[in-house]
């Protein structure tokens, strides 16, 4: 175990003003393997200042400039990726291969994207007689989740660099290990002190600081529904912006001329992928009624393969939750054909990756977010009936349509209320905005419409 002392304020690493620490776990053994400190609204106020004062230098920064500091600031990422990966799996659990895959190599192609955007976009425009000017909102307060803990810190960094502005991160108590390596990173890549700070505490102190402080004009949160709630309601009472990604209840719909198999077992990995902890996993499967049966035995073996291969959920709270959820749908009626609620080991924060057949959606498993690996299939009468179904939830984050003719799947993905949606397996883009519809959010994340959540616009009218 280590004990990691300091805050990353001001382009240093300095003393915390508290002497509380916050335990790091590994959830796959469940040992202790760090501490942080627990910052304190002291410590916030500082890093806000500290952000504050650096503001109108890197405001001021030719894009190039910034766009060159981004472009080190991946390659310094590239050289620590083997660390990246190691830190994430030993604090989220994430198998070492799905680490170096996705955890280490997502937040480099991002940082990636917006050097290179920096470079191109047009923050001037001529309009008729005017001109029009995009600025930097200002400084970003930037709260984070555990569940992508460094891609969801670069996600929101290197577009507020971009944009001309400065940041104070704020990342989730669970996994602050990666977001110190991301802190030395940003200091090797040579950005000046003050633009990024780093402060580790936990939500209700730091978070709520960090949001509720004057001197933010931006918050960016990533999280539940219910917190990003909240920080809407203080970012509404002092007018500043708010960005919100929040959660998600995806529908995977197979249309009845899709490649059943092939749709079925990417939507279980899908699933399956981060032990179930992606907000835009494809929880819900749609299969028409003529076809429901083989999708029920595809998916229950397409599980099983799962049961050595995924990781522990982050803690304890969360195994329990899931679990929760597993033996309410039980309860409620819906069959279990892969899976349950018992633990598959004596130690560690596992679940067993679980799939319900008869599943309607009533059930609460079909409603609520879940955040592990747990699959509900439900049956579909007809494309309208699909498309109800899949509208049917409080959420809009993502979701995919499998069909034999992209036509006909681009066709129901443009009637369905959600901010993504994968056609036939499509792949990721770093360029492509990504954010929701109804409660899974306000505004979008990643490429060019990622960056603008980050600028304000000004006209000069001659």
């Amino acid at each position: 175990m280590k004990a990691y002392d300091g805050m990353y304020i001001g382009g240093a690493w300095r003393p915390a003003a508290g002497q509380d620490v916050i335990e790091v776990v590994n959830p796959a053994d469940e040992q202790v393997i760090g501490t942080v400190p627990a910052g304190t609204a002291e410590d916030v106020d500082t890093a806000v200042r500290a952000a504050r004062a650096a503001l109108p230098e890197w405001a001021a920064t030719p894009p190039a400039e910034r766009a060159a500091r981004l472009a080190a600031l991946r390659d310094v990422l590239v050289a620590r990726a083997d660390e990246i990966a190691e830190t994430v799996t030993a604090e989220l659990g994430a198998p070492l291969k799905f680490s170096q895959a996705v955890h280490a190599a997502v937040p480099i192609a991002v940082a990636g994207s917006y050097a290179e955007l920096a470079a191109t976009y047009a923050f001037e425009e001529k309009t008729g007689n005017s001109v029009v000017h995009h600025e930097p909102v200002g400084v970003v307060a930037a709260i984070t989740p555990w569940n992508y803990p460094l891609h969801q810190i670069v996600a929101k960094v290197a577009p507020a660099l971009a944009a001309g502005c400065t940041i104070v991160v704020k990342p989730a108590e669970d996994t602050p290990l990666v977001a110190r390596l991301f802190a030395d990173a940003v200091h090797e890549a040579g950005i000046p002190a003050g633009v990024f700070n780093l402060v580790t505490g936990l939500g209700p102190v730091t978070g709520q600081a960090l949001a509720e402080h004057p001197g933010v004009d931006l918050v960016s949160f990533t999280g539940s529904t219910a917190v990003g709630r909240h920080i809407a309601a203080i970012a509404a009472g002092q007018v500043k912006k708010v960005a919100l990604e929040l959660g998600g209840k995806s529908a995977n719909v197979i249309l009845p001329t899709a490649d059943l198999a092939k749709a079925v077992n990417v939507g279980v990995a899908n699933v399956m992928s981060n032990s179930g902890q992606t907000c835009s996993a494809w929880t819900r499967m749609l299969v028409h009624r003529d076809r429901y049966d083989e999708a029920v035995g595809l998916a229950a073996g397409a599980a099983a393969k799962y049961g050595e291969r995924i990781g522990p959920v982050v803690n304890a709270k969360q195994q329990a939750r899931v679990r929760g959820y597993i033996e309410k749908g039980v309860a409620e009626g819906a069959r279990l054909v892969a899976g349950g609620p018992e633990a598959p080991r004596e130690k560690g924060y596992f679940v067993s990756p679980t799939v319900f057949a008869d599943v309607t959606e009533d059930m609460t498993i079909a409603q609520e977010e879940i955040f592990g690996p747990v699959l509900s299939i439900l049956r579909y009468d007809d494309e309208e009936d699909a498309l109800r179904i899949a509208n049917g939830t409080v959420y809009g984050l993502a979701g995919a349509v499998w069909a034999g003719d992209e036509a006909e799947a681009v066709a129901f993905a443009r009637r369905m209320e959600t901010g993504q949606v994968d056609i036939n397996g499509g792949r990721f883009n770093p360029l492509a905005p990504f954010g929701g519809y109804k409660q899974s959010g306000v505004g979008r994340e990643l490429g060019v419409h990622g960056l603008a959540e980050y600028l304000q616009t000004k006209s000069l009218q001659f």
